[in-house]
């Protein structure tokens, strides 16, 4: 399907958001991100700001394509015909970040074992890590509640995410965010890398090299100017069209 092949109503805004979506699901899916269907990733429409797409229950990751993506309302009311409607979870979590924050467009839940397995951590990402201090300044942490069914953590989920890119829900897993698809999956990919790398020193269990304080901060304080628009890398913006070209080699009918 190609933009000129658009069904009645739908933008070019609109159709270009969904292929996007859809590579992330196929990218979550080749990094062996997913957990069948127990997480989600979400998308705003840029030219219908109250509206956000939401992948069908019941589709695995690998299957996702850009025409297969559910459209909600913030109310969460379908717009669109899905013969498995959406997760429930998934709804709260995802309309609590569109809903407070207009800037970010793309969020990404994941139960991986290292991000869960550092979620239940007490102290959360330590700085044992260049990989760990790019992502520590970027961070905030949620309680866990139970399953995310109830609307009223939403003001809860935002107010613990506040500015920052990457938020640990305490016992579940991580999840970020991004004005772009690239960015919301390059934080994914460094807090995901951050969280192996810790736990893989953690089973080592041998003594820790402290890095210093001083250098900790200078550190932080690099890499946030670095990842900025006045640095060298801001995040996503060079990745993803090579992330697009790998999904192109793996299996472009995320596409369709």
């Amino acid at each position: 399907m190609s933009v000129t092949q658009l069904k009645p109503g739908m933008s070019e805004a609109e159709w270009q958001t969904r292929v996007d979506l859809a590579a992330l699901y196929r990218l979550v899916h080749h990094y062996g991100w997913s957990d069948l269907f127990g997480t989600h990733i979400s998308a705003r429409i840029p030219d219908q700001p109250d509206t956000f797409l939401l992948n069908p229950y019941g589709y695995l990751f690998e299957e996702i394509t850009a025409s297969s993506l559910v459209k909600v309302d913030e109310d969460g009311n379908e717009l669109n015909e899905s013969d498995n409607g959406i997760n429930p979870a998934g709804f709260t979590i995802h309309s609590a970040v569109h809903l407070a924050k207009p800037g970010i467009n793309f969020v990404l839940h994941t139960h991986t074992p290292a991000g869960t397995g550092v979620s239940v951590q007490r102290d959360g990402i330590l700085p044992l890590t260049q990989h760990s201090l790019v992502v520590i300044a970027q961070t905030g942490y949620h309680d866990y509640e139970g399953i995310a069914t109830d609307l009223d953590e939403r003001e809860r989920l935002a107010r613990d995410l506040g500015d920052n890119r990457i938020l640990v829900l305490r016992n579940h897993g991580l999840l970020t965010v991004g004005e772009t698809a690239g960015e919301a999956f390059v934080w994914m990919y460094r807090a995901e890398r951050a969280c192996r790398m810790q736990l893989a020193h953690q089973q080592a269990n041998v003594p820790v090299m402290d890095i210093p304080e001083d250098v900790q901060r200078v550190t932080i304080e690099r890499n946030q100017f670095n990842n900025s628009d006045k640095g060298f890398r801001t995040i996503g913006h060079v990745e993803w069209p090579g992330l697009l070209r790998q999904m192109d080699r793996v299996d472009p009918s995320y596409k369709d």
